[in-house]
């Protein structure tokens, strides 16, 4: 490819609603360009680094014995509304109607598509496993798409669904998709990590994320120093605490009139923040629960919508507050005569002694508070807080918290479509079973960003070599005055083609300076400079990406510094 023959179109100036190095370097690199919030057009050269993701995904799919076809983008309502999801899916779902008043959405997820299309073509255990896959399309209507491709409304996703007869055969190809994952991810060349995660709106028994690890990731994710786990912080989880200790204070009454958060509580009482016990009001569909965390801690929103009785859980009003409690917010607690409200403890709290929480009364508080001697025990016991840095790991280290960009997803969807959309197949028996279903994505369009947000300096991107627009950038200084130097150049970009590298030509005639700055703008990881100079004393400029200044390399020596001898 000559760069004179390609559109290529960077600009030195950032982007004044570019928030973040992997949108502000895709725009200034021209490798996308806005047509409306959240959409957007991919250049000539964002496709080449789009289309190599592309590939490693496809290539990795194919190998794991995944099959590939296609679906529709738009899809009719009445698949989700066997599934149950046309209401439930939210604003995210973009509903349209055609010219005869039907409805249908758009499609950010294919669960139904291909429930459907299985029920039609799999009719028996022989059938099974089977694993589909597409790489296609997808669009979800975000409130506040940002962020460029990071979080756009249209994207690009790899989506796969199996199909399986029993338990083991899911788990099977779920830990098949599971390697081939991270085949894919260690060949695009990137850091990452695999972490327990919540099912979400997909649904399904169990599920993992892969992360690229970069400072600017949405997600925070805990690890334990000891060991791989991993997990989301929206489920991860530390060591439970040990037995609770003998009560060794009274239960007294403490004056806060202006105190009304427990850090506020515990710097007038002089102890540990730990020592108090937060009280969050809540309602449900059962009615009003108070959730308690220690002080230091706070509620995993997750995690308490799982516990019975909490699903679809809201915050209570003042006014609710002060009806079951009969105290304003800041003051509350689970004493008193209020106490048939219902009670969730996490179990830290569960396991404290001689704590202090709020007297529902205004300007009180109550130390010295313990389990059965006070107040009764919890009514629910639960691992319901967030996790923070040092708490102790599950597998005896410490976790530690980091940030990460979900960009693949595998879940065990069990039998929530087959069994919703009515999918059966025959056993060996002769009888009619719902499949398990698993669910396997890759934002192909994500991952783009991703390594951008991982690999970038002041001069622009710095790509894993496989995701690279090309690997080799073979640059010609004053092309058109000096015939020999375009031969030369012509030359090698030839020999490099030729043994296998994906090299360009620029051959632009830009000077040295804003020719240069292109190369790491866009961030080619190899950069050969042949110019009057270096054929005379035969020898090519060599840069590395991120190599602090040049080489002077014989023609051998390039070659094999490129891999192409």
């Amino acid at each position: 490819m000559r760069l004179s023959r390609f559109h290529l179109h960077t600009t030195r100036e950032t982007p004044a609603d570019a928030e973040i190095a992997s949108h502000r370097l895709m725009l200034r690199a021209g490798m996308i360009r806005r047509l409306a919030a959240g959409l957007y057009t991919w250049s000539p050269l964002g496709l080449r680094v789009l289309r190599k993701v592309e590939k490693i995904v496809r290539e990795e799919m194919d190998a794991a014995g995944a099959i590939e076809l296609l679906m529709p983008s738009v899809q009719p309502r009445e698949l989700w509304e066997e599934s149950g999801r046309w209401d439930v899916f939210g604003g995210q779902l973009l509903k349209l109607k055609d010219r005869k008043d039907a409805w249908y959405c758009v499609g950010p997820t294919h669960e139904e598509v291909i429930t459907d299309f299985a029920r039609h073509e799999l009719s028996s255990y022989r059938q099974l496993p089977v694993n589909f896959y597409q790489i296609q399309t997808k669009f979800r209507d975000e409130i506040r798409p940002r962020f460029g491709v990071m979080r756009a409304r249209e994207f690009l996703m790899k989506d796969a669904y199996s199909f399986h007869l029993d338990a083991d055969g899911l788990a099977a190809e779920y830990a098949n998709m599971h390697a081939a994952y991270t085949r894919i991810f260690t060949r695009l060349g990137l850091r990452f990590r695999a972490v327990h995660a919540d099912s979400g709106a997909i649904g399904g028994d169990a599920s993992q994320e892969f992360h690229v690890m970069a400072d600017s990731g949405e997600d925070a994710i805990a690890f334990s120093d000891g060991s791989g786990y991993a997990a989301n912080v929206e489920t991860a989880s530390a060591a439970g605490p040990g037995p609770r200790p003998a009560p060794s204070a009274e239960m007294r009454s403490v004056e806060t009139p202006t105190q009304k958060t427990c850090a506020a509580v515990a710097e007038l009482l002089g102890i540990e923040l730990r020592h108090t016990v937060k009280s969050v009001a809540t309602m449900t569909g059962e009615g009003f629960v108070l959730v308690l965390v220690r002080g230091d801690h706070e509620v995993n929103e997750v995690k308490l919508a799982k516990v019975p009785g909490m699903a679809g859980y809201r915050m209570a009003t003042d006014e609710e507050i002060i009806e079951h409690l009969g105290s304003e917010p800041g003051f509350i607690g689970p004493l008193g005569p209020q106490r048939q409200v219902r009670v969730v403890a996490d179990r830290e709290v569960a396991a404290m002694a001689d704590f202090v929480v709020g007297a529902n009364r205004a300007g009180w508080h109550l130390a010295g508070v313990n389990w059965g001697r006070d107040l009764p025990e919890p009514d629910v016991v639960a691992d319901v807080r967030k996790v923070v840095e040092g708490d102790r790991a599950i597998d005896g280290g410490r976790l530690r918290i980091a940030r990460g960009i979900e960009v693949g997803h595998i879940f065990q969807l069990g039998r929530k479509y087959s069994q919703a959309m009515d999918f059966t197949v025959l056993d060996e028996n002769g009888g009619h079973v719902h499949p398990l279903m698993g669910c396997y994505g890759i934002g192909v369009s994500r991952i783009v960003a991703a390594a951008i947000e991982q690999g970038h300096d002041d001069a622009g991107i710095i790509w894993p070599e496989a995701m690279a627009p090309w690997q080799v950038a073979v640059c010609v200084i004053n092309p058109k005055n000096a015939p020999e130097v375009d031969a030369a150049a012509q030359e090698l970009y030839g020999s490099l083609r030729a043994a296998g590298i994906d090299a360009v030509l620029d051959d632009r005639g830009l000077r040295p300076g804003p020719m240069f700055a292109d190369i790491e703008l866009i961030g080619i990881p190899h950069r050969v400079v042949v110019s009057a100079r270096g054929i005379g004393s035969g020898t090519f400029e060599y840069r590395a990406r991120t190599a602090t200044g040049p080489e002077q390399l014989d023609r051998q020596s390039l070659m094999e510094r490129l891999g192409a001898s």
